[in-house]
């Protein structure tokens, strides 16, 4: 093996045009999905104070949105609700509604834009009023109940027409629970991209303020969600997921847990993605607004990482910049 000065590795760095052809790990539209927060309020946008440049949207805007990300190039959307509170109850009935904020967005956008890919959060914790994933009885929350509702919920939203539902929910059962229940429904080909390795992260505070639970949950959510400090066992629930026939995984948070990222690719070789979750977004807009880093390279940085660790997409609120950088 050749070793200084005959093997110099600084050769291929030297110039613009010989590091973009060594380049292992490149950002493109293709790995894009613009995280969308739909409110049912009047208002046509409505800003979110600790997710700056990010506004929740009504039923029209969503619409205009959607058209954006086509016109950009980016090739799919998901979209969360933000719901009055009068709509909230106990027992998340607001999620079996098929005439519900989300299930109307769908439609309209799938009529104003057919060719654009639509990803749906399968969840209850925007439809209860204590802000859990799950029902609660007894102040423990009850696996088997809550996936029941979320099987329904998943053949609505395949009904309104989603591309793909994500239950984002972390009970056991549920891929298996949602998968039957859309073959049932005669809806074979929507598809299921799993939160799979969802964990109890510090890192959500924005999205729940985004999505109006902050203040009203109870408690936290690592009775259900995956314990920071653990590997092994995001295998084992990404393989469950496989196995109950997800067509997809999803990695929550994303730049903290690249390891997993990395251990699950490597493991399974299944299409995989990472949510670069309120938290992230919010450090990197704030540092970059008080002129400390350069937003376009730090963002760009942190997305190249995802893909470095090998993922095939990331869910991400600075999709659009990014899609309108990559065209200029």
């Amino acid at each position: 093996m050749s070793t200084y000065p005959f093997t110099r590795l600084r050769r291929t760095r030297a110039s613009d045009w010989s590091r973009r052809l060594v380049s292992e790990s490149v950002v493109m539209r293709n790995d894009l999905i613009w995280t969308i927060i739909i409110t049912d309020a009047k208002e046509k946008r409505t800003s979110i104070p600790s997710m700056p440049g990010v506004d929740r949207v009504n039923l029209d805007e969503v619409v205009s949105e959607a058209k954006k990300a086509r016109d950009l190039g980016i090739p799919a959307i998901a979209l969360f609700p933000n719901i009055n509170p009068k709509y909230k109850s106990d027992c998340a009935s607001e999620a079996l509604n098929p005439n519900g904020l989300i299930p109307k967005a769908v439609s309209a956008i799938k009529a104003a834009v057919p060719d654009l890919g639509i990803i749906v959060d399968v969840a209850l914790d925007p439809y209860t009023t204590h802000g859990h994933d799950g029902l609660i009885e007894d102040n423990k929350i009850l696996n088997d109940a809550s996936v029941e509702i979320l099987a329904q919920s998943a053949v609505i939203l395949g009904k309104a027409g989603a591309d793909i539902v994500a239950p984002s929910d972390m009970m056991d059962g549920r891929v298996a629970s949602i998968r039957e229940s859309l073959e049932r429904a005669q809806l074979s080909d929507v598809m299921i991209m799993s939160y799979a390795a969802k964990y109890a992260s510090s890192f959500y505070g924005p999205y729940r303020d985004a999505i109006g639970t902050s203040s009203s949950l109870v408690g936290d959510k690592r009775t259900y969600q995956m314990d920071p400090a653990n590997s092994d066992e995001a295998l084992r629930e990404v393989e469950q997921d496989i196995i109950e026939g997800a067509d997809m995984i999803m990695i929550k948070p994303g730049m903290p847990y690249l390891d997993i990222i990395k251990r699950i690719k490597d493991e399974f070789r299944m299409p995989t993605y990472a949510f670069q979750v309120s938290g992230e977004y919010s450090m990197l807009k704030a540092v970059s607004q008080n002129k400390w880093l350069d937003e376009k390279k730090i963002v760009m940085e942190s997305l190249t990482s995802f893909k470095r660790a090998g993922c095939d997409g990331i869910l991400t609120y600075f999709a659009p910049q990014v899609a309108d950088w990559l065209n200029h």
